[in-house]
């Protein structure tokens, strides 16, 4: 067994779960913030990327009241983001996105070095529902070279064979440039009206993952052992909706088809990273 794996279990067996780990990044929102606040550079999520030509983040943001549902957010509140017709980014006509990329993360900082733990909360929003017909992309890891995902969450009907029977699941793949396709390293109901709290400790050195998963403010349990998951070539953490098209063919950045009135968002929560290179890890507040 990798020395990784065997600290990592032990950690688990003890329930560390205490929220007094350092902070990489953190992407808890206050209460007072207007969505403003996020056109401008700010401490919590970059202001350029990721959005539509001609839009800003305080058109496709809308801030939550304080959550009573989410696990992480104490004394902060869920932030939802939104797509439309109009969240054409870089070109990528076959694509509607728009994504949160913490502040700090410029693809070549500390948050993909050692080893971390990534934490998020995610809601659906049933005033503006995904399309499930579609797939989409709600959280991913995107490599400096921007030539792969090593870690992403995905819910719709997944593109180039892995759906899943019902394509209202939340789905999180490793690598998915993995020799022979990527690995599904855990999946839910994406259920409505209930917070769905993830966090995966990604060792960047090992090459390994390991996933925990609640809803509401119930705990993070451990869902899988340590798992190999190729997470090199450092890069940027995304949180929002990137809806791809329903085929495939050719460029699908470029190509396909996306039908038009498009009003969809997903409320996120409780985002933030931290240092788990001594096992420190938090499964509650």
């Amino acid at each position: 067994m990798h020395p990784s794996r065997i600290s990592l279990i032990s950690i688990f067996a003890a329930g560390v779960k205490a929220q007094s780990c350092t902070l990489q990044f953190d992407g808890r929102l206050p209460g007072n913030l207007n969505t403003a606040a996020f056109d401008a550079p700010n401490q919590f999520f970059s202001d350029g990327n990721v959005l539509g030509a001609g839009l800003s983040f305080s058109q496709l943001l809308r801030l939550q009241p304080a959550s009573t549902g989410s696990l992480f957010d104490v004394g902060t509140v869920p932030v939802e983001v939104t797509i439309s017709d109009d969240s054409i980014f870089n070109g990528q006509t076959g694509f509607r996105r728009a994504e949160l990329i913490p502040a700090s993360n410029s693809g070549a900082d500390e948050s993909t070095l050692g080893v971390k733990t990534l934490h998020f909360s995610l809601q659906k929003d049933t005033q503006r529902p995904l399309n499930f017909s579609h797939e989409y992309q709600l959280v991913f890891l995107e490599d400096a070279a921007f030539s792969t995902n090593q870690l992403v969450l995905k819910t719709g009907m997944i593109l180039g064979g892995q759906a899943n029977a019902d394509p209202d699941t939340l789905q999180l793949f490793g690598n998915v440039n993995r020799n022979g396709g990527p690995q599904v390293l855990f999946s839910t109901p994406f259920t409505e009206g209930v917070f769905h709290n993830f966090a995966a400790t990604l060792d960047f050195a090992a090459l390994t993952t390991q996933v925990f998963f609640s809803t509401g403010t119930a705990p993070l349990e451990a869902v899988t052992e340590v798992l190999d998951n190729d997470v090199s070539g450092r890069g940027q953490f995304h949180f929002g909706v990137l809806k791809k098209p329903t085929d495939g063919i050719g460029d699908i950045t470029k190509n396909g088809f996306q039908e038009a009135g498009i009003d969809e968002g997903i409320s996120f929560s409780g985002i933030f990273q931290e240092d788990s290179s001594t096992g420190c890890i938090s499964l509650s507040p």
